[in-house]
């Protein structure tokens, strides 16, 4: 008996290691990834479907049906945890009913095939050079303009003359 649990252990010993070793760099670049998606997530900017859906008065029976239409008319992104969207707060316009801002659907677009899910999650939440050292996600209420601008200079990359 106690042969049959040892080989037990040592197949799920085995099925927890990875299959060779890991490089620095990707464990470095792993770590990297793990800390700026904990930052997005402790950040409170994030919504289920359900949360807007008590928020702007939609009907709870299917509160996944308004955010799903958003998000495939490209009017806002969900970034995707342990098999659930969530979506961004700074992205919804309170005083039109916590709908999708209108420059969202156009800072999408500029992005479309670029960035998604995550990766808008963090162009959002950084600092941006373009932007004077302010977040897009502050200036999209009172400065959408700019916010589309940058968004249009991160997907013209550098340009050197």
């Amino acid at each position: 008996m106690f042969k049959s649990q040892q080989a037990t252990v040592e197949q799920i010993v085995s099925l927890l290691l990875p299959t060779a070793p890991i490089q620095p760099v990707v464990l470095k670049e792993t770590q990297m990834l793990a800390k700026a998606k904990r930052a997005i997530l402790a950040s409170g900017d994030w919504l289920s479907a359900q949360d807007i859906a008590a928020l702007a008065d939609l009907a709870t029976t299917n509160p996944t049906s308004r955010t799903s239409r958003w998000k495939r008319e490209g009017r806002i992104f969900a970034i995707r945890h342990n098999g659930y969207d969530y979506f961004p707060l700074y992205a919804l316009a309170k005083a039109s009913g916590y709908r999708p801002l209108p420059v969202m659907a156009e800072v999408l677009k500029v992005f479309d095939g670029q960035k998604e899910g995550w990766g808008l999650a963090y162009w959002f939440a950084s600092v941006n050079s373009f932007l004077a050292g302010k977040r897009p996600q502050d200036l999209l209420t009172t400065h959408p303009d700019r916010v589309l601008a940058a968004a249009a200079d991160e997907v013209a990359g550098v340009i050197h003359g």
